[in-house]
């Protein structure tokens, strides 16, 4: 009784403090809807030459020369609803077509482009139609199937990239290269007609959060830095394998080899471009052609880029597909139809589907994005995956600079 007392009593203080918090929620909701509405956005299908012999390393240059961490002035978020800008990174296959996308606000689409052809000179680059405005979830015909991931560990571990692969070493012979997109490739390949299969992984350039640059009063994001802090004095102090004589500081002497190159492997991500991350896989298909397998298919295409020592990627959310958690299914249509139209929107850092599912974003770095999504060599051997038979020697000479 007395805490409801004190409730009472001090209503003047908090109640005006969640009102003004309502209010600027509100507005800032309605006017980002709004300036985004404005922005429109484009996507580019990449279509790749025969041969590529750039390692992920071009595809790490090109995701760093995207990297930005503004909104703009301070009057542009506060009155016109600016947020960072965002992209979308889509590998999709469609009755085992493979085709590689990138979805992004139309003032960033000379940029990209120049910036790929200059890494990449012998692809080729074409506005298209969205793949995904195709598909509208009808449950009398269709299935669809959802996953988002999270880290199995703290941002400051790494996932394992190219670089761990040796990938990253140009003059290889083939029979002598990995290249750890090849198993997700192979599977996408694999599928039936009338299946399809997408990897949406949504980036914005990551920073500390603040009132005046992000419109937050209440639940900033803090610099990821600090974690990486945290988490390399965690292996040095608690996880040691052999401990330190009684009052004496533990030391990297004893740590492990593992435990060594775990450290390394976390101070050579960090001096990486970090981004805000969230990637979604989705399925779908006919009912006659549906298999729910596929989608847990999907994330176990994925498990190569993980390790017991550093980091891993692993799915938090799953559209319900079974019957007994909602009697009439009323929940599930509507959810698949959120997730679906989420996809679309390409939306997860800011409203209508922010955080959709309780989805938190999370940190990787241009190494790491660069692993798990580039344009691949003749390694991969996918025979739906889409390329051109022509061979490009420059990139178009008309581009910006």
């Amino acid at each position: 009784m007395k805490v409801w007392g004190a409730v009472f009593l001090t209503w003047p203080i908090w109640l005006p403090l969640i009102l003004i918090n309502l209010l600027f929620s509100t507005w800032f909701t309605y006017k980002r809807r709004e300036w985004m509405r404005e922005q429109g956005g484009v996507l580019l299908e990449i279509k790749l030459p025969r041969e590529i012999l750039k390692t992920p390393l071009a595809m790490e240059l090109v995701l760093s020369g995207i990297w930005e961490d503004v909104n703009g002035t301070v009057t542009g978020v506060f009155l016109k609803g600016c947020v960072r800008d965002w992209f979308s990174l889509e590998i999709i296959s469609i009755g085992g077509e493979v085709r590689f996308f990138i979805w992004m606000l139309p003032k960033w689409r000379n940029i990209v482009e120049s910036r790929i052809y200059a890494e990449y000179p012998g692809v080729e680059i074409f506005e298209t139609k969205d793949y995904s405005l195709d598909v509208v979830y009808d449950p009398a015909t269709m299935n669809v199937g959802g996953i988002q991931t999270a880290l199995v560990k703290p941002d400051a571990y790494p996932i394992k990239t190219y670089v761990d692969y040796e990938l990253d070493k140009e003059g290889r012979e083939q029979d002598e290269t990995v290249d750890p997109l090849q198993l997700m490739l192979e599977y996408f390949g694999s599928i039936k007609p009338g299946e399809q299969l997408w990897v949406q992984i949504l980036i914005q350039g990551h920073r500390k959060e603040s009132l005046g640059k992000d419109a937050k009063i209440f639940g900033h994001k803090s610099d990821w830095k600090d974690g990486v802090k945290t988490e390399i004095k965690k292996v040095i102090e608690e996880e040691a394998f052999v401990k330190p004589a009684e009052g004496k500081p533990a030391t990297l002497q004893h740590l492990t080899k593992t435990q060594d190159e775990t450290i390394d492997a976390i101070q050579r991500n960090f001096g990486k471009l970090p981004f805000e991350c969230m990637m979604r896989l989705l399925y779908t298909a006919k009912l006659d052609v549906y298999d729910r397998m596929k989608t847990a298919g999907l994330i176990g295409s994925m498990r190569h880029f993980g390790s017991r020592n550093l980091n891993g990627i692993k799915p938090t959310f799953f559209l319900p597909d079974y019957p007994w958690e909602d009697f009439r299914e009323g929940k599930k249509t509507r959810r698949k139809k959120q997730f679906l139209e989420a996809y679309k929107r390409r939306s997860i850092f800011n409203p209508p589907y922010k955080q959709l599912f309780g989805a938190k974003p999370y940190i990787l770095t241009a190494e790491e994005l660069a692993t798990i999504y580039h344009f691949p060599g003749a390694v991969v051997t996918t025979p739906t995956l889409t390329r051109i038979p022509s061979k490009k020697a420059e990139a178009p000479s008309n581009l910006p600079v």
